[in-house]
């Protein structure tokens, strides 16, 4: 019979969420390179009554256009985020235990920063309309959501998810269990969106050229933990 330290135990049970994590950042490269194309092809409107006129014509595009895959990447990023966790837990758990809650504070500030199915409903209201007052109404409300969009719970997400990846990084860097190259492309991700798209055409391109050290990270992770994995059922599976 075969003896498993507690250790080990441990260690096999974070199986799942190894491969889970791997699973979530190989989605989250293919979402990426959409996000991307999407922002690039088709623009976001400027103006409430530019993204109502976008609604009213393609509602799906609206909802992109409002960061929708961006609202799908960051439930991802709690699972890769859960995945880096359990595999640096045994390095520095203080610090990841402080990088993971700070990822979690920014994500849920996200989800209160987003309008997007607001805007869809605001449209669907506004195509209804028929009076001047109700339509000036829609539009102040339409507005003030994409003042939120912009605002501070997103800035406070794009901030706090930085400060989460200098912190993992700094772990990995001292960590044998992922390659110098994880490390680094995690310390130029987070380094670079230290500066929100908010700030203005400049971080738009920074935010854009994050995206490269980003995806790099997500394909080295993603297969270091499979790794991991296999390695894992090995040892317990005689």
């Amino acid at each position: 019979m075969n003896q498993f330290t507690n250790s080990e135990i441990a260690d096999q049970q974070w199986n799942s969420i190894y491969i889970i994590g791997a699973v979530a950042a190989l989605v989250m490269v293919v979402i990426v390179p959409i996000e991307s194309f999407v922002f690039i092809l088709s623009p976001p409107p400027n103006t409430a009554l530019g993204y109502f006129t976008l609604f009213q014509k393609n509602p799906f595009l609206g909802l992109l256009s409002l960061d929708l895959l961006l609202a799908v990447n960051s439930v991802l990023l709690i699972l890769i985020y859960l995945a880096l966790y359990g595999t640096l837990r045994s390095t520095n758990q203080p610090l990841m235990t402080l990088g993971f809650i700070l990822s979690l504070v920014g994500i849920a500030a996200y989800f209160s920063s987003n309008p997007s199915f607001e805007m869809l409903s605001l449209s669907n209201q506004y195509s209804l309309a028929t009076t001047e007052a109700e339509k000036s109404s829609l539009l102040a409300m339409g507005r003030a959501m994409l003042a939120i969009y912009t605002g501070t719970a997103y800035n406070v997400y794009y901030f706090l998810n930085a400060v989460a990846l200098l912190i993992f990084s700094f772990v990995l860097l001292r960590s044998s269990i992922f390659s110098s190259a994880t490390a680094y492309s995690v310390v130029l991700a987070g380094a670079l969106m230290l500066v929100p798209p908010t700030v203005g055409t400049i971080g738009i391109y920074i935010s854009l050229l994050s995206l490269l050290p980003w995806t790099v990270w997500l394909i080295l992770f993603a297969r270091r933990l499979f790794q991991l994995a296999r390695i894992q059922d090995g040892r317990h599976g005689t």
